[in-house]
This record gives structure tokens, C-alpha cells and sequence, in this order.
């Protein structure tokens, strides 16, 4: 399969009843060869609307945090693991995860990256299988290496941008993140994208 096939699978799907009020499902966008992936907890408002991960204030400030270390949207690929929006931006539920969870698993494994990013303690709990025992601040900034739907990869939890731009007090917690994230591919940035 391809990423578009899988893409177009997932504005298709019905798995759940959050395809029920959506306007548009959010696949995932960027490099397809990238070996960094930021992987967000489901689309909001803004994203709904446009089809895109990552659209609002929070995408706005996820690309600033990009340019810091020297990357650009388009160099990593961006998704998240609920592709349909929550009513209210609530939390996504099990079951919702769940029903999501093979398109991501889908993604993982066509792209391949070597470093995923989790944004957020729900994307943290998929990916450390920890769903629901997840403190965000206690895994965050700290690097993982753990089987990821049959590859070992590295995990560097990190908080959603949305949590940094409603408390401005977390905004350097995740700063640092990016720093270590600058940190892990330094030594081979040109070869990367």
C-alpha cells in the first residue's frame, strides 16, 4: 500500500462514530521519506475544517519550534492518532484510539522513521503502550528506544504545543524537547531529508 491509498482510506472511514460530525478527516501530511515523525493526539477545530494536522495556533507554534532547530514542516511528517476531531475537542476515547490505531501503525510503518514525537500524553501512552498511565511530564524530553509496531525506534515524548500555549509557564519545558530532538540528529542532518 501506499501513503496516498492509505490517506484516502482514511477520509473514507467509518470505523467510528467520530466519522459521524466530522467535515474532514486529518490523514497526516509531509516528507514521506522523513525519519522523524510527530505523531499529535487528533485533530482540533482548525484542523477539521482544513484537512490538515496541526493548522491553528498549535501548528503555528510547532513550526516555530521547527525553524528553531534548523527543520521545516515540510522536512518531517505530521499526524496524529485519532484522524477525526473529538466533538468539543474532548479527549479521544479508547474505543476511538482503537479504530485509529491501524492507520497510524499503517503510517509508522510505510515512512519508517527513526525518531517519532509524540505531542501530548495520549500519542505518548500509544507508543509506550501505556495508554490512560501516561504523566507527560514525568516521560517528557527523555529518550526511549522501544519496539514500535515491530521496529525498535526512539520515542521523545514531548508536550502538545496547544498545553504550552494555554500555560506559557511549559513553553521552555518543550523548547528543551526540541533542543534534544536538535541533539539526537545533529550529527547527520544533511542526510536526513
Amino acid at each position: 500500500m501506499r501513503l496516498e491509498d492509505l490517506a484516502e482510506e482514511i477520509l473514507r472511514c467509518e470505523k467510528c462514530p467520530l466519522h459521524l460530525n466530522r467535515k474532514r478527516a486529518v490523514p497526516g501530511e509531509g516528507n514521506p521519506n522523513s525519519r522523524i515523525m510527530f505523531i499529535g493526539e487528533a485533530p482540533g477545530r482548525n484542523e477539521d475544517e482544513m484537512g490538515r494536522p496541526f493548522v491553528g495556533a498549535a501548528g503555528k507554534l510547532l513550526e516555530e519550534l521547527l525553524i528553531s532547530i534548523g527543520l521545516r514542516r515540510q522536512d518531517v511528517f505530521i499526524t496524529n492518532v485519532v484522524k477525526c476531531r473529538p466533538p468539543n475537542n474532548r479527549d479521544p476515547r479508547p474505543e476511538e484510539i482503537e479504530a485509529c490505531l491501524p492507520y497510524l501503525k499503517a503510517q509508522i510503518e510505510l515512512i519508517d522513521p527513526e525518531i517519532l514525537v509524540p505531542l501530548g500524553r495520549h500519542s505518548v501512552g500509544v507508543l509506550l503502550g501505556r495508554i490512560g498511565e501516561i504523566s507527560i511530564l514525568g516521560v517528557r524530553g527523555k529518550v526511549y528506544e522501544v519496539e514500535v509496531f515491530g521496529a525498535i525506534r526512539k520515542v521523545l515524548p514531548t508536550l502538545h504545543p496547544a498545553a504550552a500555549l494555554y500555560n506559557p509557564r511549559l513553553k521552555p519545558l518543550i523548547r528543551e524537547d526540541f533542543e534534544k530532538l536538535k541533539s539526537l540528529i545533529s550529527s547527520g542532518l544533511e542526510g536526513w531529508f
